[in-house]
């Protein structure tokens, strides 16, 4: 047997104003994004801003729908939409919040499973590390520096991108 350890790494900052300029403005940037979301069952907005190489700030919003499944969230819906329009343009960093009137939140919003993949998914086709800041508004601000801190084993098979 070979027993493994994982260890992740990311960086905490107490408040939004100790973040860089450029950061700062992203965070704030995903907070507008909010104003898009629609969220009519769960109350619960998410926003996400990407910050692309040539300067360019993209904003999503999660989108509910009655059926349930058939909603998605702010980080694919700013994924795919770089990808289908701008995928030539490469990611520098992504910040992502959160707001619900039903309850405070303390603490970064961490993405789920299927944008963490999509996530990994944009890393490789950039070829290039995802800077990810997830921003509680009154609160801290994690910066994570590529995926593999927050999904270790995501998925990827390699056979599936060969040529027959």
């Amino acid at each position: 047997m070979t027993e493994h350890e994982i260890k992740i790494a990311f960086k905490e900052y107490d408040t939004v104003s100790e973040l860089n300029s450029q950061d700062h403005n992203l965070c704030l940037e995903a907070k507008k994004a909010l104003a898009t979301s629609h969220s009519p069952y769960s109350k619960f907005r998410v926003g996400a801003a990407l910050l692309l190489k040539s300067g360019k700030i993209l904003h999503a919003s999660n989108q509910e729908n009655v059926a349930y499944p058939s909603g998605l969230c702010a980080e694919r819906v700013a994924l795919f939409h770089w990808g289908a329009n701008h995928a030539d343009d490469p990611i520098v960093s992504m910040a992502v919040t959160a707001h619900t009137n039903d309850f405070p939140i303390l603490k970064p919003v961490t993405s789920c499973g299927s944008c963490l993949q999509v996530m990994a998914e944009c890393e490789k086709r950039q070829n290039s590390p995802l800077r990810v800041l997830l921003y509680c508004i009154n609160g801290p601000v994690w910066v994570i520096d590529g995926i593999q801190s927050l999904m270790p084993f995501m998925f990827f098979e390699e056979r599936l991108t060969q040529s027959t």
